[in-house]
């Protein structure tokens, strides 16, 4: 009761339009309620009485009401049409607004295919219900409690003979209801299972082609549809029973009357014209009692939907903002502005990527953090100076890209804190914080459009010569020049027209436009080839100089770009110094960086090469 109550509560945006819905209904309701005692009257005065000027009088009567249901009926659905659709509309931009203020943390647990399936087809779900199935069903019921008290008028033995039955179609109603309800509910979520399989098949279709997986997905899909098919076979094998039974009922009590109201008939003791109409009304009877159970369905789909909705609005933010939470002040201004507003420039009066002012020093306070059950990071402690450049290396799991996910708040450290500029992130506005900071991942997304409008997707109002200015910087703008429309050149799905190191020079180009004061590169150059790595290298020492900058790489010559580098094992930090200092301890780093050198590869393929060398539990994230 308590789902079926909130998803009613959604009408209250669209009350007036409801409320003209019902109107309406009822108005149509009304007049085919007319429509029996107008082939009464015209049986019994017409017919009977030769009176041919009635015959015509009647008839026009009986096409005019036809043509206002038909109007009245346009309405209706109109009106119905608007606050469904509507609430369709609302909710589901509720869900999705819902979804994008969940951090990372939430989507690692829910399959992408469950989200969308609850976002589209359950959101459609509750749409019918409350845009067609509540309006029957109320429509529905008001007119069979009118049908039985005209029947009652007109002859109330004969009522009650045939509406003897109708307890007994009230009875099934009910227990058909009852038994469909947990069907409808598992094939949903059938249903959200086969739509997560056909994702993941989709988003990695080329991983299926490289390893001829083909036949074992089609058998996974298969497998998944065949359970939404065996659920579907089942709810469809009760309303074989029930929906037949429900539309059986009434036909007994239609046979009742014409047995002993043709009696009566017979006798004189009730006229022609009188059983016609009470047929008629008998029939209108059977329509809604035929369909009470569709309408049932519908509701029980609505509700199995609602639950699964509710389930996604009702999980609490993992993460909030503060009521009092605080911008992140001095230094660089919003998006590509200085510490007084003004927008960067370089010589020449071109865009610029150089801080106007030493800003962006982070701070990480004895943090620990974990993947439930799973630790991760383990008491880092590090100071990292404004405009200050840091490589973190290591092994792979050892914590290097969880430590920078915590900077934006991708996640919350589990204990101790992150400050930037001396400020909790926690006590800051996540948009504003995250503005202030730009982030190029190993594995870049980019979306379905333009390269431009991927590139300025952080900062949606930068000029044309400022995108472009950022793409030069990151060694894109030749071969986007060469494309055949350009920077208005659409990219397919994900960027996957593009090649690797192409996907990865828009990334950086996409993270420059923004101006942040706090760079994340993550294994940012490990998809280039060594000239391109070396001229994104060159442009890159001019980007960071100014910025607080993070290198996730294993590559010597990445980390080469770095004033100091801090090596992880085990969530802790092990050492930390520059290049030089750190191959003079002997320690983990200079193992690592030594096999690095004689056997031309990165780190993280030292270390596994080195078991040694190697002290990853196999478990952590990088």
């Amino acid at each position: 009761m308590r789902t079926i109550w909130r998803i009613l509560k959604l009408l209250g945006d669209y009350k007036w339009y409801t409320a003209l819905g019902f109107a309406l209904a009822f108005v149509q309701m009304g007049l085919g309620l007319v429509v029996p005692r107008m082939v009464q009257l015209t049986i019994d005065n017409a017919l009977e009485d030769g009176e041919p000027t009635l015959l015509v009088t009647c008839g026009l009567a009986l096409l005019g009401i036809a043509v206002l249901r038909f109007v009245v009926g346009v309405g209706r659905r109109l009106a119905t049409g608007k606050a469904s659709l509507g609430i369709e509309y609302d909710l589901r931009n509720r869900m999705w607004a819902h979804l994008l203020r969940q951090p990372f943390g939430y989507f690692d647990r829910w399959p992408t295919g469950q989200l969308m399936s609850r976002a589209m087809s359950d959101v459609q779900n509750v749409r019918m219900f409350l845009g067609y199935g509540l309006v029957f069903f109320v429509t529905n019921i008001v007119m069979m409690i009118a049908i039985a008290a005209i029947l009652l008028v007109m002859d109330w033995r004969l009522a009650l003979l045939s509406l003897a039955f109708f307890p007994f179609l009230l009875l099934v109603t009910v227990r058909f209801s009852r038994r469909l309800n947990p069907i409808l509910r598992d094939v949903q979520q059938r249903i959200a299972d086969v739509t997560a399989a056909a994702e993941e098949n989709v988003v990695g279709s080329r991983i299926v082609r490289i390893f001829a997986r083909e036949e074992d997905e089609l058998e996974k899909f298969s497998d998944r549809s065949l359970k939404v098919f065996e659920a579907s076979v089942a709810a469809a094998r009760t309303r074989a029973v029930y929906i037949p039974l429900i539309a059986f009922i009434p036909n007994l009590a239609v046979a009742a009357l014409l047995y002993y109201g043709g009696r009566e008939v017979v006798q004189g003791d009730l006229d022609v014209g009188s059983l016609v109409a009470f047929y008629l009304y008998l029939m209108l009877l059977v329509y809604p009692a035929q369909v009470i159970g569709w309408l049932t369905g519908l509701a029980q789909r609505a509700i199995a939907s609602g639950e699964r909705v509710y389930e996604i609005l009702d999980a609490p933010l993992e993460m909030t903002e503060k009521p009092d939470a605080q911008p992140l002040r001095g230094g660089f201004g919003p998006a590509g502005t200085g510490a007084e507003g003004q927008r960067l420039t370089a010589p020449g009066g071109t865009s610029g990527y150089a801080a106007a002012a030493p800003a962006g020093a982070v701070s990480f306070e004895d943090v620990w953090f974990g993947y439930q059950d799973r630790p991760v990071l383990q008491g880092v402690s590090l100071e990292v100076p404004a405009g200050h450049t840091i490589a973190l290396v290591g092994h792979t799991g050892c914590g290097k890209t969880t430590l920078t996910n915590l900077v934006p708040r991708f996640y919350d450290a589990t204990r101790g804190r992150v400050l930037v500029d001396g400020h909790d992130v926690r006590d800051l506005r996540l948009a504003d914080l995250r503005r202030h900071i730009g982030i190029v991942n190993q594995d870049p997304f980019l979306f379905s459009t333009t390269i431009a409008e991927n590139i300025r997707f952080g900062r949606p109002d930068a000029t044309d010569e400022e995108v472009r200015a950022a793409a030069r910087t990151a060694q894109a703008d030749d071969f986007i020049m060469a494309l055949p429309d350009h920077y208005e050149t659409v990219i397919g799905e994900r960027g996957f027209t593009l090649s690797g190191g192409q996907r990865q020079r828009i990334a950086i180009a996409r993270a420059l436009v923004t101006d942040p004061r706090i760079l994340i590169l993550d294994d940012a150059t490990s998809s280039v080839d060594v000239e391109t790595e070396f001229r994104i290298r060159a442009a890159l020492q001019e980007v960071m100089r100014g910025r607080t900058t993070f290198i996730i790489a294993h590559r010597p010559s990445t980390i080469a770009l770095a004033g100091e580098v801090v090596v992880l094992d085990h969530g802790r930090i092990e050492e930390r110094g520059t290049h030089e200092q750190l191959l003079a301890a002997g320690g983990l780093y200079a193992h690592m960086f030594g096999d690095a050198e004689r056997e031309g590869c990165c780190l993280d393929d030292a270390v596994v090469n080195d078991p040694a060398a190697a002290h990853t539990d196999g478990e952590g994230a990088a």
